[in-house]
């Protein structure tokens, strides 16, 4: 009965799922800001490459 008790009162594996959820949390919110950010660098890098592209063909 103490044994199951204790159990009962041990809060570390708890504090340790939580911990995991925030990790995974923050993975998810970095994971679509870097998509983010690397849909904008290839329009930008899209846009850079047309002009230069254009810019040779008129000279």
């Amino acid at each position: 009965m103490k044994f199951i008790n204790k159990l009962l009162r041990d809060e570390q594996g708890a504090t340790a799922i939580e911990y995991g959820l925030i990790a995974a949390l923050i993975a998810v919110a970095a994971i679509t800001a870097m998509q983010s950010l690397g849909n904008e660098l290839s329009t930008t890098f899209n846009k850079v490459g047309t002009s230069m592209s254009a810019a040779n063909t008129a000279a």
